[in-house]
C-alpha cells in the first residue's frame, strides 16, 4: 500500500474523530447547561437551597441584591473564562463560555416556571442530581460551568494548600454563609444537595462502568492469569517482583477490569489461592491495548 494513501486514510479518520467530538460537544454542553438551569430554578433557588462555588455565590448575591441570577452567573464566570483562555487553552475557554451563556439564558427562561416541590429533601436530592449530571456532561466534553477550580489553582500557586483543599475551604465558607442568609436548616439541605451533585459529577464523568486496576501476587500466578483470561476475556501482564523482607522473587499479575467484573475476579483469586495478595483500585481512563468492555461469563 502506498505510504501517501496511508497518510490520507489516517487524516480522514482524524477528521471524522474531530467532527464527532465537536458534534458531541455542541450537543452535550448545552444539554448539561440546561440541566443545571432546571436544577437551580425548578428545585433549589425557589426553596432557598444553594450550591457551592460560583453558582452558590451567584445565588446569594441575587437574593441580596435582586439582580437576575442568569446575569450574575455569566458575569461572575467571565473572569475565569479569560483566565482559562490564557492558562488552559482556547477550546476549553470557548466551550466554557458557551456553557455559561446557555446556563444564564436557561436560568432566565426557567425563572417563571413554578417550583415542582416544596419538600426540602426532595428539592435537595433532585436539584443535586440535575446539577451533578449537567456539570458532569459539560466537564466530560471539555468545558466548565464554575470557575471555582480555576480560582483554586491560582490560590494553590501562592499557598501551601492543594487545589482540593482550597475548593473545600471555599465551599465551606459559601455553604456556611447560606446559614446566615437563609437559615441553618437551608444550609444543611444545601450541604445534602452539594454532596449529591459532587458524587453525581464523578459518575457522569467516569461512567457507571468504571474501570479498575487489579494487582495480584501469588505462587499460582499462571492458574489465576489463565482463569482471568478465559473467564473474563481480559489480557493479563506478568511483572517481576521481589519481597523486601524475604528477598524472594514473585510474579505480579496486572490487569484492568470493569466495576461489574470485580466480584468475579475476587472469586477467581479465592478459588486458585486463598492466601494471594489482591489489590483493586479505581482508574479514571483507559486507552490503548486490547481493553474493551466485555460481557461477564
Amino acid at each position: 500500500m502506498p505510504q501517501d494513501f496511508v497518510h490520507v486514510k489516517d487524516a480522514n479518520r482524524q477528521k471524522k474523530l474531530t467532527r464527532s467530538k465537536l458534534l458531541k460537544r455542541m450537543l452535550f454542553v448545552p444539554l448539561g447547561a440546561i440541566l443545571v438551569a432546571v436544577g437551580l430554578e425548578i428545585f433549589l433557588v425557589p426553596n432557598n437551597i444553594i450550591d457551592g462555588g460560583i453558582i452558590g455565590i451567584s445565588i446569594l448575591t441575587s437574593y441580596l441584591t435582586n439582580i437576575n441570577l442568569g446575569i450574575l452567573l455569566v458575569l461572575f464566570n467571565l473572569p475565569f473564562f479569560l483566565i482559562g483562555y490564557k492558562q488552559i487553552g482556547k477550546t476549553f475557554a470557548l466551550t466554557t463560555l458557551m456553557g455559561d451563556i446557555i446556563l444564564g439564558i436557561g436560568v432566565a427562561l426557567f425563572h417563571p416556571v413554578p417550583v415542582l416541590t416544596d419538600d426540602l429533601l426532595l428539592a435537595s436530592v433532585f436539584g443535586g442530581l440535575c446539577l451533578g449530571v449537567g456539570v458532569g456532561l459539560v466537564i466530560r466534553h471539555g468545558g466548565s460551568l464554575d470557575g471555582t477550580e480555576i480560582m483554586a489553582i491560582l490560590f494553590n500557586k501562592a499557598s501551601p494548600f492543594s487545589v482540593g483543599e482550597v475548593v473545600m475551604f471555599m465551599n465551606v465558607f459559601i455553604l456556611g454563609s447560606a446559614g446566615f442568609v437563609f437559615g441553618w436548616d437551608r444550609a444543611m439541605y444545601s450541604l445534602i444537595s452539594y454532596f449529591i451533585a459532587f458524587k453525581t459529577i464523578d459518575i457522569t464523568i467516569e461512567g457507571l462502568d468504571q474501570s479498575k486496576s487489579v494487582w495480584i501476587i501469588s505462587d499460582q500466578h499462571k492458574e489465576i492469569g489463565e482463569a482471568i483470561n478465559a473467564r473474563l476475556g481480559r489480557g493479563v501482564t506478568y511483572l517481576n517482583g521481589e519481597g523486601a523482607y524475604t528477598g524472594e522473587e514473585k510474579k505480579v499479575i496486572f490487569t484492568v477490569i470493569t466495576r461489574l467484573e470485580e466480584a468475579k475476579v475476587k472469586n477467581i483469586v479465592e478459588d486458585k489461592d486463598e492466601s494471594a495478595f489482591l489489590a483493586i483500585g479505581n482508574i479514571h481512563d483507559v486507552k490503548g491495548g486490547r481493553f474493551k468492555k466485555r460481557a461477564i461469563h
